[in-house]
């Protein structure tokens, strides 16, 4: 597995990560011993960084995180969870009482002393440019309550702006074959201020594996199936805000791309691995529900160099079927 400095930590983490919100909730129904076998799984391929937060499954994805991090104190994991999203997301809320609050939790959630990461996780957008936000995280990396802070935005604006700050280690965005406006303006931005780039959501919602149809059905408790018009948070991080149906027919484009490319490499590998190819980027976090899920895509951080003229053509894929409506909403 290829390791990569994640910003500001200034720690080695894996170049492919694991997201655990499907060991939370929003994905169907994942079982404590499945979710553990997920976790063991990326482990053994190589995968050591984690992304968690407080609210998926109410604390149940920080709580399998951590357990599973007591079990392998040698294993090198870096845990990197969220907060922020338990309470009204309006910009009164993010103030150091709570953050002490937030903060704790996850402390008792996942077993530490010290957090690793924690990120604010998609505030309201006036969050971003507010000092006393950024005042109060330092107070807790002083406080030893963490030993780093970033944000999770949901636009290309509200990164740049956290870019800004001195404090910031981290931004957290979605990057996909389907969403590349991050790669034009976060990239450069983020290297150039020594900030990490944590790659979200690089299948957009499973579209990228290739495996589903107009015609594929989701669980009710699945986000694919109840948050496609954005009824319950932004309908961005659900198929990365694309058309589902739009979004099966360039699945199948961007397949038949992946098929002329050398060796045996699956769509959902190669869309791993060039979201982690892309300089600037520190690490991806697919998410699995599988053990074998969780293999394969650990697998992408070994995957060779993805050419030029492959870059090329996912960037007229995207031109063609998502850059009018995709580009300025995000």
């Amino acid at each position: 597995m290829e390791q990569q400095v994640l910003g500001r930590t200034g720690r080695l983490v894996s170049a492919v990560g694991l997201g655990t919100w499907q060991l939370g909730a929003d994905w169907g129904e994942v079982s404590d011993d499945d979710s553990r076998a997920v976790l063991e799984a990326a482990l053994e391929s190589g995968v050591t960084f984690y992304d968690t937060a407080d609210v998926y499954g109410d604390g149940r994805s920080e709580r399998a995180v951590g357990a599973f991090a007591k079990d392998h104190p040698d294993a090198g994991i870096f845990v990197a969870t969220k907060m922020g999203r338990r309470m009204d997301q309006v910009p009164e809320n993010y103030v150091l009482a709570n953050f002490r609050e937030w903060t704790d939790r996850s402390r008792t959630n996942l077993g530490v002393d010290t957090l690793d990461l924690v990120q604010l996780h998609c505030p309201p957008t006036a969050v971003y440019s507010t000092q006393e936000v950024y005042d109060a995280l330092d107070t807790l990396v002083a406080d030893g309550v963490t030993a780093a802070y970033g944000v999770s935005v949901e636009t290309v604006s509200e990164a740049l702006e956290a870019i800004k700050r001195p404090g910031i280690a981290t931004v957290q965005i979605i990057l996909n074959a389907f969403r590349l406006k991050p790669i034009e303006e976060v990239l450069p931005a983020a290297s150039a201020a020594g900030v990490g780039v944590i790659a979200r959501v690089p299948l957009a919602s499973g579209l990228l594996s290739g495996r589903y149809t107009k015609a594929t059905t989701f669980d009710k408790s699945d986000h694919r199936n109840y948050n496609r018009e954005g009824a319950a948070f932004d309908v961005g991080e659900t198929f990365s805000g694309v058309d589902y149906e739009t979004g099966v027919t360039a699945a199948a484009e961007f397949a038949s791309l992946v098929a002329g490319l050398p060796g045996d490499v699956t769509p959902a590998q190669a869309a791993i691995a060039w979201v982690w190819q892309q300089p600037g980027v520190s690490t991806v976090i697919p998410g699995a529900r599988s053990p074998e899920q969780a293999r394969l895509n650990a697998a992408a951080g070994s995957v060779p160099t993805l050419g030029p003229l492959f870059r090329s053509d996912v960037k007229d894929l995207y031109d063609r079927h998502f850059r009018e409506a995709i580009h300025p909403r995000w």
